[in-house]
């Protein structure tokens, strides 16, 4: 009798099978976007492929699922996918560009949810032979903090997981490769908004009003410039507006303005100051200036922290899907990314996916223009199900 393959041969070839149906649904979801919390028809498509394929689906209120394949009790590996889209206009021209106004994967979260997929198909034709069990968590809301990860880990989703892996686009690498560390790999990352109130005016009399739009512009620039000197310039501290609005009209002074941008940093005990200094920073800036401000203050997420038994896993699996070529260094970014809650709770590792045609221009994330090499699709397909066959097939699963 001639000798079964073994479950990663099957795995490389059902992927190769369903390499062509996976860019299809990749191409259809990167047309059909849909934002935070409303990734309903994402979630149609993937919850009646995984059932084909054999999965038991469990659907979350709203959008998202979580999929188990294998015994209900024993070592469990967990395979994360991010469903959401960017408020983005699609600038890249393509056949399959964004059918919906404003709304992009300009994040490839597309790509991320069409390689979980093809995971799964993969795993689902050797599940018999698993000596354990997968779960799939198909996750909305990565784009808005802290993250819809919080809400999947308060409903159980980490139950009886031992380890969790996940994927993201880089549109630094080129397709083939995937950057991979220990350690942080990720940066923390917060929302902030400031709206300042004051009594306006005609700009020849400044002096009998409150100078909001100054005020505004001291903000601008001062808070960036304290903050650094507060932190431990280790901690890597950045904040960027990306929202600065006051007035209408050249020659008045605006009663209302508002800030709105983030606060990073790459270290997580500075990130678990930042708050009440960002508070006490903002008050004393406009104290001189008569004006009000609210602030709100959004934690978003912390790092994410490859543990590195993980990490050490998922670099097996890389080397198993496009071998010792595929495995490149990469380095922590200010990037923030709620991978971080998954792996505040059990151990894991988070890659991060080539993108980049070899040879061919370097797009940036949360960018209209953003391209993707479609290659990246069933590679990080077979790079997922083979952290999963890898974590099982070495025993690596108790916490």
């Amino acid at each position: 009798m001639p000798d079964h393959p073994g479950p990663a041969t099957v795995v490389d070839e059902v992927v190769g099978k369903y390499t062509d149906e996976l860019v299809d649904l990749r191409r259809d979801l990167h047309a059909h976007p849909e934002l935070s919390w409303v990734e309903k028809r994402t979630t149609d498509i993937v919850a009646r492929m995984l059932a084909a394929a054999g999965w038991s689906v469990r659907r979350r209120p709203g959008s998202g699922l979580v999929a188990d394949l294998g015994p209900a009790d024993g070592p469990r590996v967990a395979l994360r996918a991010d469903l959401d889209a960017l408020p983005v206009e699609d600038r890249t021209g393509e056949p399959w560009a964004s059918t919906v106004p404003g709304v992009a994967h300009a994040c490839g979260h597309d790509v991320h949810t069409a390689a979980l997929v093809g995971a799964g198909l993969a795993l689902a034709e050797v599940g018999d032979r698993l000596p354990g069990a997968v779960r799939l968590l198909f996750q909305p809301a990565e784009e808005v903090m802290p993250g819809g990860a919080l809400q999947l880990i308060a409903e159980g989703a980490l139950e009886g997981v031992d380890r969790v892996f996940g994927l993201h686009c880089d549109p630094s690498l080129d397709v083939g490769e995937v950057g991979l560390r220990d350690g942080p790999i990720t940066g923390a990352a917060d929302r902030l908004e400031l709206r300042l109130q004051g009594a306006g005016g005609h700009t020849s009399r400044p002096h009998l009003t409150e100078d909001l739009t100054f005020a505004l512009g001291k903000l601008v620039t001062e808070l960036p410039a304290a903050l650094s000197r507060r932190l431990d310039p280790r901690a890597g501290v950045s904040v960027v507006w990306g929202v600065v609005h006051a007035g209408a009209a050249a020659n008045v002074i605006p009663s209302a303005g508002h800030l709105v941008g983030t606060v990073r940093m790459l270290d997580a005990v500075a990130w678990a100051e930042s708050e009440p200094l960002v508070r006490e920073l903002v008050q004393q800036i406009v104290a001189p200036y008569g004006v009000g401000v609210e602030v709100t203050y959004q934690r978003g997420v912390p790092p994410v922290v490859n543990d590195a038994t993980s990490a050490g896993l998922l670099g097996t699996a890389v080397e198993a899907a496009l071998g010792p070529a595929g495995r490149v260094p990469t380095q922590q970014s200010l990037g923030g990314e709620d991978f971080a809650w998954y792996v505040d709770v059990v151990p894991g590792a988070f890659g991060r996916l080539g993108t980049r045609t070899p040879g061919g221009p370097t797009y940036d994330l949360h960018q209209g223009d953003l391209r993707i090499d479609e290659g990246a699709v069933p590679i990080g397909a077979r790079v997922l199900a083979h952290a999963a066959l890898a974590t099982l097939a070495a025993g690596e699963t108790a916490r």
